[in-house]
């Protein structure tokens, strides 16, 4: 069996990526491992030692600190291993075009800063919160939807998160009373999520098809109901005061669209 070592001084997402591109073009037991932030000669070392077989081995590495890389070329040509540079070959090609030494940065390929951080973050809050799993999120949240189920909630959530914004979502129903914290937040971070009485009850009958062992949903998609729903969320976003967009025919995107524009998103500096 083959062994094939993806290495970076990095997270070593590339380098993975190329050793699971490469495994997919054999039909044979090929095992990968993720080997990640290899920044010193010790770390190399480590990772030498760590291979037992030798001559079914190989490492694709993507780091760009040439010493540690030189290093660990040395060590792979003491002990039999195979290795193949991804980065270097390419950055030096771009260093001779350009006539301009390169800045060696471990991680450049995904540069980990803020902003990525607070995508990460805001990810990470739309999925603790979801669906009102815990209301103590509202006061913390740059935006709350509030919705009927379907109305593409929790689609729009992490649609959201991807673009750093922390959102979450409440969902709307007669027999439960709304969050004391929704009124206790600037109405303007809250958007009402609305839809036409005729495609919400198709949606929600698509959904019961596809979960017929729900018995629970009888009333899931019946009109009455629906209808009472629709009117039960109608006075709710109009106690808030918040601003509604009605999503029947719109696509995520549109929507989440009108929701950055909503709460000051769009056209700031930071973003």
């Amino acid at each position: 069996m083959l062994t094939i070592y993806a290495v970076s001084d990095s997270i070593a997402e590339t380098a993975e990526q190329v050793a699971r591109a490469t495994a997919m073009q054999f039909n044979e037991n090929i095992k990968v491992k993720r080997i990640t932030y290899v920044k010193t000669f010790e770390a190399v070392d480590e990772l030498i030692d760590s291979i037992d077989d030798p001559e079914h081995s190989m490492i694709i590495n993507t780091i760009v600190l040439v010493d540690v890389r030189e290093f660990l070329v040395e060590r792979c040509i003491e002990k039999g291993i195979r290795i193949v540079n991804i980065l270097g070959p390419c950055i030096s090609t771009a260093s001779r075009i350009l006539n301009k030494l390169p800045d060696y940065k471990p991680g450049a390929v995904r540069d980990m800063d803020a902003k990525y951080f607070k995508k990460i973050e805001a990810m990470e809050f739309a999925m603790q919160y979801d669906d009102s799993k815990d209301n103590s999120g509202i006061k913390h949240a740059d935006v709350v939807l509030v919705g009927l189920s379907r109305t593409s909630k929790t689609p729009l959530c992490m649609y959201l998160a991807n673009k750093g914004i922390k959102a979450l979502n409440v969902p709307l129903m007669p027999e439960i009373p709304m969050p004391q914290e929704l009124l206790e937040i600037d109405s303007k971070r809250i958007i009402g999520l609305t839809i036409e009485p005729m495609r919400l009850i198709e949606i929600r009958k698509h959904r019961m098809d596809k979960f017929s062992t729900l018995s629970s949903e009888i009333q899931y998609a019946n009109a009455e109901r629906v209808l009472q729903e629709l009117e039960f969320a109608d006075k709710v976003m109009r106690r808030l005061r918040c601003k509604i967009i009605d999503v029947t025919k719109r696509a995520i995107e549109d929507t989440a669209l009108l929701i950055m524009e909503s709460i000051g998103y769009i056209g700031t500096k930071d973003h």
